[in-house]
């Protein structure tokens, strides 16, 4: 088993967070979860993705999710490896495992999952998977570059009055 590198985020970094934070917005404001994601390729692509739950009344419609399936339309897997996702929200167990199967190499969060779980379970039951995305990178038999959190206070003002 091998194991996720840490590593810092950039300014540059945190302008992409930015932009996955800015589709979080976009997502609550069309009615869904507020969370979005970005991807980025080493050439300087630009892809992204919102959640989808609602509008999809599909489970599986996380931003994560639903970006990897776009990423892997189009981009071929080469270029994936060489990617950087963006996320609002640390991805969950499930995005986590759809970021490690398109072989993405890097991943940098805004919130942290420990951060989601406390605002939505202060005003809400909905259900929360408390495994931490390093913990399923880790897992894995390829490394996946992992940093964050970064922005909490940002990335978590968009779940401001969501959960309840």
């Amino acid at each position: 088993m091998r194991h996720t590198r840490a590593m810092s985020v950039s300014t540059q970094d945190e302008a992409h967070l930015r932009d996955a934070i800015a589709e979080a917005q976009e997502a609550r404001d069309a009615g869904n979860h507020p969370f979005g994601a970005v991807l980025v390729t080493r050439a300087g692509r630009v892809i992204r993705a919102g959640n989808t739950v609602v509008t999809d009344r599909d489970p599986t419609g996380h931003a994560e999710t639903n970006l990897v399936r776009l990423a892997a339309r189009e981009l071929e897997r080469e270029e994936l490896r060489h990617s950087t996702l963006y996320t609002s929200t640390e991805p969950c167990a499930m995005c986590a495992g759809a970021i490690y199967w398109a072989g993405i190499g890097r991943v940098v969060f805004a919130l942290s999952e420990q951060g989601l779980i406390e605002i939505v379970s202060a005003v809400s039951d909905e259900p929360v998977l408390d495994v931490p995305s390093r913990e399923v990178f880790a897992r894995g038999g390829d490394t996946v570059a992992v940093a964050g959190p970064a922005l909490e206070a940002e990335a978590s003002a968009v779940h401001a009055g969501f959960w309840g």
